[in-house]
């Protein structure tokens, strides 16, 4: 959901920066609840996937600040703090494990209305690159996913349009990618089939990214 630009615009900073805290300690507080949950469950998280993010429409100059905030927030926040209280545990459990962040090809490149999705998804490749560099000689693997364009129920309607066909034909293999396209990778990056990769992203975009125009 989009937020409503119009009462942003109407909230001095400070006000905007302190509901941000107050979220930010919410969803900390929820993800404590369900890593305790979690381990109660099933014994210490080993393996966990950063897989949550939104997204928004708006071109830089129109973007308000709660709605930068919430696509932050969401998209490369909430990504580092699971990410950190993830290899917290693993660490004082002794297990290790694996983190794989979902990143995206915007984290690579840019298109216009993408300016908070983007910079948060390039956050989150540099951010797999310190993780990785920092927690593998600990025994935790930390890798990213950047997927192209997936057809989900989000985007479903939006890529059988008239634009959906345009973006199709820059995609070498010639289709869109479907969810179950990223198992490979991540069974990969979570096995010990991959035990030998850290602070790598592997893109899975049906060759889009190699596919240069101009």
């Amino acid at each position: 959901m989009q937020s409503d630009p119009s009462q942003s615009k109407d909230k001095p900073l400070a006000e905007l920066l302190a509901e941000a805290q107050a979220k930010l300690e919410q969803q900390r507080d929820a993800m404590m609840r369900a890593f305790d949950k979690a381990e109660k469950a099933f014994g210490t998280v080993t393996i966990l996937v950063n897989n949550a993010g939104v997204a928004h429409a708006n071109r830089a100059v129109d973007l308000p600040a709660e709605e930068w905030r919430r696509v932050l927030g969401t998209n490369l926040d909430a990504v580092f703090f699971w990410a950190q209280e993830a290899a917290r545990r693993m660490l004082a459990a002794k297990t290790g494990g694996a983190i794989v962040n979902i990143a995206s090809v915007l984290g690579f490149g840019v298109a216009k209305g993408t300016a908070a999705y983007a910079v948060a998804k390039a956050g989150v490749v540099q951010l797999t690159k310190a993780l990785g560099l920092e927690l593998a000689f600990r025994g935790i693997r930390v890798n990213a996913i950047a997927p192209g364009w997936i057809v989900t129920d989000l985007n479903r309607e939006y890529l059988l349009s008239e634009q959906g066909t345009a973006i199709k034909r820059e995609i070498p293999v010639g289709r869109f990618g479907e969810e179950r396209d990223l198992d490979g990778a991540l069974l990969l990056l979570v096995s010990d089939a991959g035990r030998y990769i850290a602070g790598t992203t592997i893109v899975v975009d049906g060759g889009q990214m190699v596919a240069l125009r101009g």
